[in-house]
């Protein structure tokens, strides 16, 4: 039943799980659905529950979010020694997750993704804690194609046309988006000057850092351009030093957490096409070039970016075709027609879901509140 203080108008306190993570793909949709769940009322409180992953640690820590881990790790796309080692942590995983859900005691949960998500919604189940998942891409990850019978809701961040999950416990809401993103003031354009944002997700990407550093003799002869380059770990040393060599203004660093900044003041992003990002760039209002992770699962990173390219929002260079010459030849464009780059980035914003973190956390209140035999009925 409702609570009473609903009948009134007013949003009793509640507590929330966010499971899963891994990479920035499902971490930030969390975040962004834990900064609206905020909102609603300030004395919610939201716990996130993964595998203790470098970045979710980082990022969690760094922003001041709650969270505990679990001993699990992932199946997809390991030896059988390996997945076998993995197989044998998920009872422990889910007792773990029993063990936090009974000291924390949460409304509900929501699964973002990734294989920690796992153990946490089935244990919020096994619990009758209301549960739901979103998923990021077009094409569902492993952890929620195995989860989607058990939860009372799924979102989703496009369209099913397959009808891969429930009807009735689908809601198309897009994918949430963080606060600072959606609340960025306009930047006034520098008809002198061009920022050329380069990013590979939070874990960089060494294909696009290779063709960057390959491109920068040329990149160096245009005038104006300064070049924000995240670079990931691995390769930050060499590409400074490859652009230092080159003469080319730039900006180097392994991760940005300003990363909302540095798309205010893009003129052209050229990037992954992982749901998250394709998310920011269409909130924010960027043109893009996407370069697709070819290796993604069910390659759904280029489907990501076809429906901007269909859109008359973005570029897109497939990596087996990507070189230093062809991105120059990309880039170069762009700068030089600033009437189509705008007309990209105003088709791009066209297709931004800001709404998408509210949306969620409004439906998950209403799950709340319903009756255990009718949450799944919308």
């Amino acid at each position: 039943m409702p609570d009473a203080l609903e009948s009134y108008g007013v949003n009793p306190a509640r507590r929330m799980v966010i499971a899963g993570g891994g990479t920035g793909g499902h971490l930030f949709p969390g975040i962004a659905v834990a900064q609206a769940f905020l909102a609603r009322n300030l004395d919610n409180q939201v716990l996130f529950v993964n595998a203790g992953r470098p970045l979710e640690v980082s990022v969690l820590n760094r922003l001041g979010w709650p969270f505990k881990t679990i001993p699990i790790e992932g199946l997809k796309g390991r030896g059988i020694w390996h997945q076998l080692k993995a197989a044998v942590k998920i009872p422990w995983a889910v007792w773990r997750s029993a063990r936090i859900m009974r000291f924390y005691s949460p409304h509900a949960v929501l699964g973002v993704g990734g294989y920690s998500a796992g153990p946490v919604v089935l244990a919020a189940w096994i619990m009758r804690i209301p549960t739901a998942l979103h998923e990021q891409n077009r094409l569902p990850g492993l952890t929620n194609r195995l989860l989607h019978r058990l939860v009372d809701r799924i979102y989703l961040t496009f369209d099913d046309p397959a009808r891969r999950f429930a009807a009735h416990k689908t809601r198309v809401t897009g994918n949430p988006v963080r606060d600072e993103f959606i609340m960025l003031e306009a930047q006034a354009r520098d008809a002198n000057g061009f920022s050329l944002l380069i990013l590979g997700g939070s874990q960089g990407a060494h294909a696009i850092n290779q063709a960057m550093v390959e491109a920068a003799p040329r990149m160096a002869r245009l005038p104006g351009l300064q070049v924000v380059h995240q670079t990931g770990r691995e390769d930050a040393a060499y590409v400074a030093e490859a652009y230092r060599a080159a003469g080319l203004a730039a900006s180097v660093e392994p991760f940005f957490n300003d990363m909302a900044e540095r798309y205010r003041r893009a003129d052209l992003i050229v990037c992954r096409a992982g749901a998250t990002t394709v998310a920011e760039i269409t909130v924010v209002g960027r043109a893009a070039i996407f370069v697709p992770f070819p290796f993604a699962a069910d390659d759904h990173q280029t489907r990501n970016a076809q429906a901007l390219v269909d859109a008359g929002a973005a570029r897109m260079i497939r990596q087996s075709e990507l070189n230093g010459a062809l991105l120059a030849d990309a880039i170069e464009a762009c700068m030089r027609d600033r009437v189509q780059l705008n007309e990209m980035a105003a088709r791009a914003l066209g297709l931004g879901r800001p709404e998408a973190a509210l949306t969620i956390v409004r439906d998950i209140c209403e799950l709340i509140n319903a009756p255990m035999g009718q949450r799944t009925n919308g």
